[in-house]
């Protein structure tokens, strides 16, 4: 029990040490991380507009766009992070409270909740400006949301064992995440896609995540095919992995 609180008091340490690393003592650093992912999705939503491109079940483009840019954000953001959170905090493994999973939690839970600020206050800044409060399901668009930081989390843990025996895991893997949003449905609801193209990629459990963070958000959104199970059971399994290669990284670590 004792142990548990004080790796729990550990994790808010490390939490509190990167917010202030990423964001810097000023209040500019967190309004720019709020700043960034709203410009990036306008961008997106006026070339999405552009081609005459509608939401399905007439949602607006903004919030449409949102919902799929912000949950795989989430993703990429909290699998790279992760990924790097042993080379970047060398210094404090030589501390023996610290583990290098208390590293990728602390970066995980940084990586949440900043994008669900993001998101708050972008499609609730939508509701407000088209008087559209509809909701179906708040709850699951946020486990949506936790199936995407998960999915990171998980990635980023098996990578951040691996970058222990090899330095090219942390320049490879962000390159080969970038195309990754081509192939999420991040841009378009898989309802509306080939049926043969459909079954392909429902194979990418991050789609599946963020079919839910739409289906639970918007009214008379149509997410068929979509299963909570298949992204939970790639979590389980690169945590299992994960958690193997952190346990042999530790004690890699400790002889070094």
């Amino acid at each position: 029990m004792r142990g548990g609180l004080t790796q729990l008091q550990v994790v808010y340490a490390l939490l509190l040490r990167e917010t202030k690393t990423r964001f810097g003592v000023n209040r500019l650093g967190y309004l720019w991380a709020l700043i960034e992912p709203a410009i990036m999705v306008c961008m997106f939503a006026a070339f999405y507009s552009s081609y005459g491109h509608v939401a399905q079940g007439g949602a607006n483009v903004v919030a449409f766009i949102s919902a799929g840019i912000l949950p795989y954000s989430l993703f990429r953001d909290t699998a790279s992070k992760c990924m790097s959170g042993i080379s970047g905090n060398l210094g404090l493994l030589f501390y023996p409270q610290v583990r290098p999973l208390d590293l990728v939690i602390a970066r995980a839970m940084l990586e949440f909740v900043t994008t669900v600020v993001v998101m708050t206050l972008v499609l609730g800044g939508v509701m407000l400006w088209t008087g559209n409060t509809n909701i179906v399901s708040i709850l699951e668009s946020l486990f949506g949301l936790s199936l995407a930081a998960g999915l990171g989390a998980s990635f980023g843990l098996l990578c951040c064992g691996l970058s222990v025996y090899s330095s090219n895991i942390e320049v490879t893997v962000p390159t080969l995440l970038r195309p990754m949003m081509w192939f999420s449905a991040v841009f378009h609801a898989v309802d509306t896609l080939p049926t043969a193209y459909r079954k392909i990629i429902l194979y990418n459990p991050l789609v599946h995540a963020i079919e839910m963070v739409r289906n639970g958000w918007f009214p008379g959104y149509n997410a068929r095919g979509i299963d909570p199970w298949y992204p939970l059971f790639w979590i389980l399994v690169m945590l299992f992995l994960g958690l193997t290669l952190e346990r042999a990284a530790r004690r890699r670590l400790e002889l070094g």
